[in-house]
Formats: structure tokens, C-alpha cells, sequence
């Protein structure tokens, strides 16, 4: 996993435990995301990957709605910028 479940809530800012399982599922889904967007996988060590990762699951945290005021575009440009540098800047399988 790129960050744990407590870099992950650090990130959210969430101090209990009542929302751990769709935190976790948010760390799943954006892990997947930079997968599929980069075709590279990328460990704990790689900041950029890792700061995407914390990007994209606050961006999923706080938009778990369907409300369109609330799409965080300028997070979600940022996300892309850094995901086109990972997919442009390392080679290998695992980063």
C-alpha cells in the first residue's frame, strides 16, 4: 500500500474509527487509480505517488456525494499533473 490507514486519516483529519472500512476502500480505489492511470505500481517510498494517493482519497472522502458543487476540480488537476509525471518519469513494475 502506498499510505496506511493511519497516513490516511492523519490526511482526512478523521480521529475515530467509525469510518475506517470506507477509508480503507478509498486507499484500495486510489492505489488502483494511479495504477491504471501511470500502468506502474509504486511503493511508500515514492513521494509524488504517495502524495497523489493521499490526494485522491481526501478528493473521494470529501466528494462521496453525487453533488456537483462540491467536485474538487482543482484537487483532481493537480492529481493528474503528478499522475502524468509518475507515468512519464519512472519505468520498472514497482516504483
Amino acid at each position: 500500500m502506498l499510505v496506511t490507514l493511519e497516513e490516511a486519516k492523519h490526511h482526512l483529519r478523521v480521529d475515530t474509527d467509525d469510518d475506517d472500512a470506507q477509508v480503507t476502500l478509498l486507499m484500495q480505489a486510489a492505489e488502483e487509480f494511479i495504477r491504471n492511470m501511470t500502468g506502474k505500481m509504486f511503493d511508500s517510498t515514492n513521494a509524488l505517488a504517495k502524495t497523489a494517493c493521499l490526494f485522491i482519497i481526501g478528493d473521494m472522502y470529501e466528494n462521496r456525494t453525487l453533488n456537483t458543487d462540491k467536485v474538487g476540480e482543482k484537487v483532481r488537476g493537480i492529481v493528474t499533473m503528478i499522475l502524468t509525471q509518475l507515468s512519464l518519469s519512472y519505468g520498472g513494475e514497482l516504483q
